[in-house]
Order: C-alpha cells, then structure tokens, then sequence
C-alpha cells in the first residue's frame, strides 16, 4: 500500500549509541484515520461544550492533510470507546501480521542471497582448488594451507604436500544446512576414497582439530542421522574412519611431562625433534568438544581423556584473580606471556568451558566457566568493550578491539547475558559500518586501527553473534544487521573468482585468499539468520569453526538412582531447575564465610574510571552489594540513581 493510502510511523526499536534508533513502518491508510480518531478524542468533546461566557461553541478545525471528525455527544462516549477499542485490536493486528509478512519476505529474499554467496566461493573452489586446501580467487589458483595455518614465519613448510581438501571438509556441514544433499553424498564418497593423512606435513594441532577433525566428526553424526536422509545409499562410517585415523595422530602430541599438547605435530612421524614447547591457552584448552565427541561415537576414550586433562592442567595455572595468559610452555608448565583478553590465543578457551558443559553435561565444565566468566567481566570489561590486562595483577596492558572478539556477545547469549550481550554487538556493528568490514585490530585508546594490522579476512565471528542475539530476541534489527554484512561482503570481496579477503580495509585493497571458514562458518551463520530450520528439530551446539554437534542425552552423565534394598523399589531423583543465566548462581553481596575465605559478588562489574566519573551509562558498572545497573547522573557521576 503507498501513496495517498498509507502513511509512515516511527517506532522507537532500540538504542544503538546512546541515542534513539528508530525504524518507520507503513499503517494501512484506515488504520492512521482511527489512530488520530482515538487519540485527541476527550479534546474534541470537551471542545464541543458550550462557551459559558457568550453561549457559543468554539468550532474545531482539523490541521492540514488530517481527516475531520465529527463531534459526539458525551452521552455515547461508553459505546463509542467499545467500538473503538475492537477497531484499535483489528488495527493493529493487521499491523503486526502485515510486518510480520514483510519481515519474513526480507529473511526468504535475504536467506538465498547467501545462498548464492556459498556457491559462488564452494563452485569456484571445486574448480580451481579442489582437491587443495584453499581458494586464491584473484588468481583463481589454490594453496595448501593447512601447514601454514597458524604458522607465521611459514617454518618447516611440507615439501610434497598436496592438500587435504580442506576447504571440501569445512563445507560439508553448510551444504547439509542448506539442503543439499546430493552434493554432501558426492563429497563424502569422494573423501572416503581419496582422503589419506599418513603424510609428511607439521601442521597446528589446534587449527587442524578444529577444522579437520570437528567437520569430519560433524557431518559424520549428521550422516548417521536417519531422519535427515542425507543418502540415497548407504553411509558406512566413511567419515568416522577418517576421523578416528587423525584422532590416533594427535594422541602424540600430548605426551608431555605436563599432559599440555606441542602446537605442532607431523602427522606422519610425530613429534619432530626439537619442536617448540610454546603454545597458546586456545591451542591447549580447546579441544575438548571435537576429541570427545570422537570418543564417543568411537567409544574410544582415549582422545577425550587427553583433550580433559590438558584442560584441566591448564586450569590449575589461573592465577589468584582466576585469570589466564596467552602463551605457555607446556614441558614446564611456566607462563610466557601474562597479558591477555578474550580474543586472539584465549578466545576459544572460554568458549568450550561453557559449550562442553552442554554437550557432555559435566558440571566442572560450568563452575570452571562461571568463575571464569565472573572475572573476565570483573578485569577485562570497559563500558560495552573488553581491553587485555595482565593475570597477575588485573591492570589493563592493552586497549584494543580485535575482529575476534566479536564471537563474545553470541557466547553471552548462551548464558542469558543478553544486555551485556547486545551492548558490545551494538559496538562491534558500529565499527564494521565505519569501515565498510571489521579491521583485525582496533586500538581504542588511539581511536585508530592498527597501523600493521589493517586486514579483514573474511571473518564470520559478527555474524555469528548476530545469528545468536537474533535467536534470542527475534528483534528484527538483527536481520537488518546481518542484511548490512551480507551487502559489505558482496560489495568489497566478491570476485570473478570466489570470495577475497581485504588487505587493507582503508582502501579496500583486496588479498588472494578465500579462507575456508568463510564457507564452514561466515556463510553458514549468515543463512541461520535467515532460515533457522536446521536447528528447530535437534539441539546443536556449534564449535569454534561453526560445525554442529548434536547434543544427545547419551553424552551426559547422569547420576546412578538411589538404590533401596529394603524394598526392591528406586527412589526417583527430583528434576534439576533449569538454569536460567550464569547470573542465576550470583553471590550478591560479596561475603566473607566465617573460615575468613571471601566470595566475590558474581554481578560486580566495576565502573569504568575509578573516579566515578561518567559521560553515559554504558561508563557505569554492577553495583556489588544490590547487584543493580548503576546510572550515570546529571552531574557525571555513577551511581543507583534509579529506583
């Protein structure tokens, strides 16, 4: 409806900056004549009375382009408010159910627009990489990358590597979310047949857990799942049997004196003599979902026992403020680099705490999140963002923004953190439209990116927290979010030939790179956003690199019923409650117990200067004895004026 028979009404949606964002709706042409009709009614009677001074009555005039109305008399105003209130729920129902038809149009339209994103990176990969790990879509040949992931100084490079596919593993799950089965059958028959890793190739234990043998372990447990009927044949465990092969190949990599694993491994040979002892907290306490889901559709336990215990080696060297560094030595045990955050090197770490305790439902795996999380907010949070500090002392180190910090709101959103949650996305979406993408790093005290770190590689960690937050409010502002990210892509990174990252995202200068997880996750949460089908039927937890794991009941560990030979019976366990947020399990207010041990508020989040002084909200922290939003005065000074 447009022209003279509708009209535009702004609607207050939500904030983005401190200041109002507002978003116009179009309201059938009878539904605007009852609006003015209802609202300025009680003036209009009262303007019919007469004027007790000279027994007149005032006439009234409607303002230009409005629809006069007639007077009634204050006798029938009872029935003539019935009859307006059913008019006004008629109104507005149509409203609703016209947006709602508008919206999901835009998801349908928006929905295959990513769809033909992935074909465009997947087809120009099958054509000029396949059977290589990546794309170089500028000059539409391949890299075999796998060696060189994670490897900056390219050391000890493979010489008669020739790829593992790569790029055809990380897609297998987005081909199943987005219905393309015969596609998901060809790859698998043809990994099943060609995929070897008896090869002499060093490569990242962690990035190559988390892509190769995460999509394996995924799109195997999707395989096996007789409902999707994902193959006109039969699936024989083709993948199963791959990725139990490179499971077995990682096993060396954690026999240290510690049980912490080496950051590089030789699939073929092991262990190389004098391999670096260094790694990151990400690359030793983030293996957890993928080598224990491995064990148990092997019911081997061997990978999940590894993968558990480095995790908890790892999380017996947190420091008295329970915080984590970056890099470590893992014959020693030491700490090498004490400043961290929650992007580059840890990220993933907090990520699998809380995403192992709902896959395997072991409850270590939440009291090490809860308490981990409690001092991230605690030490690492400014207002909506989050700086590094060093573990020892929790004194900021460095005030940065980087693009990987970005998969933080969606991990809020697990917990039912969603105001902290939307706050940060709010500035990450902020700086994304600023420059066109999200720079790699962001220096915050400087208002500045990074003067070597200017790149974009077509990271999907915003889309993922959009996906997220979307889920989780169902606010259309998200879909408009994710509609601007899918317009960025398309209009800075697409090529003849796939998909490249950005060099520099000052100008735009384009990279000869498609990185596999832009199939396996940047597209594939940007679909969800659109089309979330996939997830109606099964719980799926995803990993670090978007692959889906089911959460099946049969991972869990439950707890043996109460035994009572008195009376041959079982005494059945009460329903746990449902936990509702990590704040549900708060201490408020700290306390000290009377064996002198003191307890941390879980809610306290420091305000932003230690002086109090504040220029909006977002400077004011938690307070910790009510546990309640502090605000910013009048004045600029934080504290609970509102009540």
């Amino acid at each position: 409806m447009n022209g003279e028979n509708s009209i535009q009404v702004s609607k207050q949606k939500c904030f983005r900056h401190g200041s109002a964002f507002t978003r116009s709706y179009s309201l059938p042409f009878n539904c605007f004549i009852l609006i003015h009709f209802f609202t300025p009614l009680s003036n209009q009677v009262r303007a019919t009375q007469p004027n007790k001074a000279n027994n007149q009555t005032p006439s009234v005039h409607p303002k230009p382009g409005h629809i006069s109305i007639p007077m009634f008399h204050r006798d029938h105003s009872p029935c003539l408010f019935l009859l307006l209130l059913l008019l006004s729920t008629f109104c507005i129902s149509s409203i609703s159910h016209s947006q709602q038809s508008t919206w999901a149009s835009k998801k349908m339209r928006m929905r295959e627009k990513v769809r033909t994103m992935f074909y465009h990176a997947y087809d120009n990969y099958m054509t000029y990489a396949f059977p290589h790990d990546e794309l170089k879509p500028l000059s539409k040949t391949y890299t075999d990358s796998l060696s060189e992931l994670g490897n900056l100084k390219l050391e000890h490079l493979p010489q008669d590597y020739n790829g593992s596919a790569l790029t055809l593993i990380e897609s297998l799950s987005s081909l199943v979310i987005m219905g393309n089965n015969t596609e998901f059958e060809k790859a698998v028959l043809w990994l099943s047949e060609n995929l070897k890793f008896d090869v002499d190739a060093r490569i990242n234990l962690f990035e190559c857990n988390i892509r190769v043998l995460g999509g394996l372990v995924s799109a195997h447990l999707l395989a096996s799942d007789s409902s999707k009927k994902l193959f006109q044949g039969t699936y024989n465990n083709q993948l199963l049997f791959l990725a139990e092969d490179l499971g077995k190949r990682f096993l060396p990599a954690f026999d240290t004196p510690t049980g912490l694993p080496y950051a590089w491994i030789n699939l073929k040979y092991g262990v190389m003599e004098n391999e670096t002892t260094e790694t990151s907290t990400s690359g030793c306490g983030s293996l957890i979902l993928e080598m224990g889901a491995l064990s148990k559709v092997t019911a081997d336990p061997r990978y999940e026992s590894a993968a558990l215990r480095a995790l908890r080696k790892l999380w017996s060297m947190q420091s008295s403020l329970r915080l984590f560094g970056t890099t470590l030595d893992v014959e020693t045990g030491e700490w090498i680099e004490f400043s961290s955050g929650i992007g580059a090197g840890v990220d993933s770490f907090y990520e699998y705490l809380l995403k192992a305790h709902i896959l395997f439902g072991k409850e270590d795996f939440w009291r090490m999140f809860h308490s981990a999380y409690v001092a991230v907010q605690k030490y690492f949070r400014h207002g909506p963002w989050y700086h590094e500090a060093d573990m020892r002392t929790g004194k900021a180190t460095y005030w940065q923004l980087t693009s990987l910090q970005a998969f933080w709101p969606g991990l809020q959103v697990l917990i039912g953190d969603i105001t902290a949650a939307n706050s940060s996305h709010r500035e990450f979406f902020h700086v994304w439209k600023r420059f066109g993408v999200l720079p790699e790093r962001y220096l915050l005290d400087h208002r500045m990116i990074h003067p070597t770190e200017k790149y974009y590689p077509l990271r999907p960690e915003l889309a993922e927290s959009t996906f997220y937050l979307y889920q989780a409010t169902k606010d259309p502002w998200y879909i408009e979010v994710g509609e601007t990210i899918v317009n960025s892509l398309n209009l800075y990174t697409k090529v003849e030939g796939g998909f490249a990252s950005v060099k520099d995202v000052t100008t735009m200068q384009l990279e000869d790179h498609q990185h596999s997880f832009f199939l396996a996750e940047t597209c594939k949460y940007l679909y969800l956003l659109f089309d979330d089908s996939f997830v109606h039927e099964t719980n799926y937890v995803f990993t670090t690199e978007g692959h889906p794991l089911p959460v099946l009941s049969a991972w869990h560990e439950k707890l043996p019923e109460t035994y009572i030979p008195t009376n041959w019976t079982f005494m059945k366990r009460q329903p746990a409650a449902s936990r509702i947020s990590s704040m549900s399990l708060q201490v408020c207010p700290a306390i000290t117990l009377k064996s002198g041990q003191h307890i941390e508020s879980a809610c306290h989040i420091p305000d932003a200067r230690s002086d109090y002084r504040c220029l909006t909200d977002e400077d004011c922290g938690v307070d910790s004895t009510t546990c309640t939003r502090r605000s910013c005065s009048m004045a600029g000074y934080c504290g609970l004026w509102i009540f």
